[in-house]
């Protein structure tokens, strides 16, 4: 794989425009990443991959290219850099199509050429939607996946006109299908239909409420972990936290969206996160601006606290815990470097858990999650 297949969809950086001509200093990320200037850089190495897509007309807004991704780059790359051992790249902004579906296309290229080349790929947005080709992307590469999406409202309004309002349609229902599970964290109960919760829940699809996120966000970590992709629409922050978010004044704080993203820096299976639905108009003081630089920050973190895990193969590494529910024997690993936990289903299989998961099981309960796992496989 290489990415001379791509080169022709990106638009390059403008290093002295981003450090407003100030450059940076040794110690700032912005003088480590390998960035795409005049020439592509080589990414072997590299543990994280940014990609721009600047297209808004999802949200309605009919100019074809925002600067959001330079403005979030402005405060990412000026942020110290502390993991000397993750390696960054930077390829750009993917350019911007004639129309919506050719930027789409062109997302969807980009992003399935690089996850073929083993890459986790961060998408700076852009609006909501374009987790369309970020989903698109492991379609053409003909791989069945779990989502976790985090946003304030569940976009699936069939009455809006649109695309950033009902995307997840065509993300349940289209054929050929490739989510094998969902998962959305920190809805917002005033925002959703009440129906639309019970064709969820039909669905088999997890879906947490954003109060029971900031009661106990450890909770969401296991989803992140399971899954391949995960998509965050700023409208799950709080206004106070990011002022672009014009919805609602409630929602998760800016250490919580933090966390969020570091769990899925931590997922080795994690390999696209995409930050969407920053409107640059509508930023106080680039507050949300820095918060996006703060969360890839996070993700970085995550890279460097993932790089610490054993395989699950080295069960030297794990404290085991063998017990039985539901009539059948089934073991708990919790780990030694990171306290992470897994528990084994019924064929054997391990998947991700909480501490939670393995107390309601030495309660003599089947954890809810284990019964959901196994409904799916």
């Amino acid at each position: 794989m290489s990415l001379s297949s791509i080169v022709d969809f990106l638009e390059p950086i403008n290093l002295a425009e981003i450090s407003l001509d100030e450059g940076f200093k040794d110690t700032q990320i912005g003088k480590h990443i390998l960035a795409f200037e005049e020439e592509l850089p080589d990414i072997s190495e590299a543990d994280l991959v940014i990609v721009g897509c600047g297209e808004m007309r999802g949200m309605g807004m009919q100019y074809t290219n925002t600067s959001a991704p330079n403005k979030v780059r402005t405060q990412f790359y000026k942020l110290y850099y502390w993991h000397s051992e993750v390696s960054i790249a930077d390829l750009g902004n993917i350019k911007t199509g004639a129309s919506l579906a050719d930027s789409y296309a062109a997302v969807k290229m980009v992003v399935s050429e690089l996850i073929q080349m083993g890459k986790k790929v961060l998408i700076l947005g852009g609006s909501h939607d374009i987790t369309t080709p970020q989903y698109q992307a492991y379609g053409s590469l003909d791989k069945i996946i779990d989502a976790v999406s985090v946003d304030a409202r569940i976009n699936l309004d069939m009455d809006s006109l649109e695309p950033a309002d009902q995307f997840l349609v065509d993300m349940f229902t289209g054929i050929p299908n490739h989510l094998k599970h969902y998962t959305h964290i920190a809805f917002q109960s005033y925002y959703m239909h009440p129906h639309m919760l019970e064709t969820i829940n039909k669905l088999g699809f997890d879906f947490y409420r954003v109060g029971r996120v900031k009661e106990a966000i450890e909770e969401m970590e296991p989803a992140i972990r399971n899954s391949e992709l995960f998509s965050f629409d700023i409208e799950a922050i709080q206004y106070a936290h990011a002022p672009a978010n014009r919805v609602t004044p409630n929602g998760l704080n800016g250490e919580e969206a933090c966390t969020l993203m570091q769990y899925a820096g931590m997922s080795s299976i994690c390999n696209t996160i995409g930050l969407y639905g920053y409107d640059v108009a509508k930023d106080m003081h680039d507050m949300t601006a820095i918060q996006q630089a703060h969360m890839m920050w996070y993700v970085i973190d995550g890279i460097h606290r993932g790089k610490q895990e054993a395989s699950l193969e080295n069960r030297n590494e794990f404290n085991e815990f063998t017990m039985a529910f539901a009539e059948a024997p089934t073991a708990f690993l919790q780990s030694k470097r990171t306290g992470r936990w897994w528990m084994q289903l019924h064929d054997g299989k391990f998947v991700a858990c909480s501490h939670r998961d393995y107390i309601v099981a030495c309660n003599n309960d089947i954890p809810e999650r284990w019964l959901r796992a196994v409904e799916r496989s």
